[in-house]
C-alpha cells in the first residue's frame, strides 16, 4: 500500500460530524511527525471525491481549515462541507477539537495496532 493509500485509508474512517488533525492522521497512517505529507495527499484528492475520501474532515492542530491560495477555493468548500455535517465554527474560524475530534477504536490504539486492519480500499485492484 502506498503512503497516500495509507493516508486515505485512515481518512475514510473519520465519521460524519467528526474531524481529525493532519498530525493525528499521519500518526495513524504510520507517518508520525509528517503531517505535511497528509496535507500533500489530501491536496491531490479532487473535491468531487468527497464521498469516497472525506478530505474535508482533516483540519490543522488549531481546529482551523488551513487556508491557502493554492487550494483554489477548496478551503471555503471544506468549511461549508463541515458545517453541513453539523460542525460549528467560532468567530475566529475555529472548531472545538475537544468536541469534534475523532477518537479511533481505543482498543486498537492501546495495543499499538493501527486501526486499519479492516479497512478496504475501493481503489485497490489487487
Amino acid at each position: 500500500m502506498s503512503t497516500y493509500d495509507q493516508i486515505y485509508a485512515v481518512v475514510r474512517q473519520i465519521p460524519v460530524g467528526s474531524v481529525a488533525t493532519y498530525g493525528q492522521v499521519a500518526t495513524l497512517a504510520g507517518l508520525a511527525g509528517k503531517p505535511r505529507v497528509v496535507g500533500y495527499a489530501l491536496y491531490r484528492v479532487a473535491p468531487s471525491l468527497t464521498d469516497t475520501i472525506p478530505w474535508h474532515r482533516v483540519v490543522n492542530a488549531r481546529g482551523e481549515v488551513s487556508m491557502s491560495a493554492l487550494r483554489h477555493g477548496s478551503d471555503y468548500l471544506q468549511r461549508h462541507l463541515l458545517e453541513a455535517e453539523g460542525i460549528e465554527f467560532d468567530s475566529q474560524g475555529r472548531l472545538s477539537l475537544h468536541r469534534y475530534r475523532w477518537q479511533p477504536d481505543s482498543a486498537a490504539s492501546q495495543s499499538g495496532q493501527c486501526p486499519l486492519g479492516s479497512v478496504s480500499n475501493p481503489d485497490d485492484n489487487s
